[in-house]
Formats: C-alpha cells, sequence, structure tokens
C-alpha cells in the first residue's frame, strides 16, 4: 500500500440543476471543473482550455460530438476522455468521473 487514499467524490449539483446541453464551472479541491450534460448523462473535464487560458463552461456543448466548445477560439475538447478534438488546442485536458444519482451529481478528480 502506498498510504495514499483513495479519491472521494464530490457532489457538484442535483441532477435537476443541469439542463440538457448546458455546462457549468465548479470549484472542486482548488480545480476548475467543467460539468457537462447531454441528455440524462453527466460528464466533467477540466474547465480551463489547455490553448488560452477560457473556461470551457462558458463554450457550447456539442451533443453529437459528446464535446465542448472552447468559447475563445473553438476547439472541441470530447467530454469522455478530455482529448483535443479540434485545432488550435492539441493538448488534452483531464477528464474526472461522475455518477448521478437521486442525491445528486458527484465528480471523482482524476490526476492532471
Amino acid at each position: 500500500m502506498s498510504g495514499e487514499s483513495a479519491p472521494e467524490a464530490v457532489r457538484l449539483c442535483g441532477r435537476d440543476d443541469l439542463a440538457a446541453g448546458e455546462a457549468r464551472c465548479f470549484t472542486v479541491e482548488g480545480r476548475r471543473v467543467a460539468l457537462a450534460r447531454i441528455g440524462e448523462e453527466f460528464f466533467a473535464i477540466d474547465d480551463t482550455c489547455s490553448h488560452a487560458d477560457y473556461s470551457l463552461a462558458e463554450g457550447d456543448v456539442d451533443s453529437e460530438e459528446c464535446a465542448l466548445e472552447c468559447p475563445a477560439h473553438g476547439s472541441l475538447f470530447d467530454l469522455r476522455t478530455g482529448e483535443a478534438l479540434t485545432l488550435p488546442a492539441v493538448v488534452p485536458v483531464a477528464a474526472h468521473d461522475v455518477t448521478a444519482s437521486d442525491a445528486g451529481v458527484f465528480v471523482t478528480l482524476r490526476s492532471s
């Protein structure tokens, strides 16, 4: 055992607090996280674009691509993996584990 404790799930909001097609920024353990909803699924990635210092949560949710678009330069980030799908961004952002239940939407941070 390494002595490190497993990351804990943190409640971000209620299921109905985020509409389908919407994204919102939350601060979790000092880290900005963009939570997005597509249909009944929730996704979380780091909120800061890897190309420039812009909030991804302020961009549009692309339901067909399962991606979040940076509002500054239009780069798309895959909500499942954090991969940068379009230029000018080429560096991925971290994707995080999300669980949703009647108790709310919870995120467990992955290392960056």
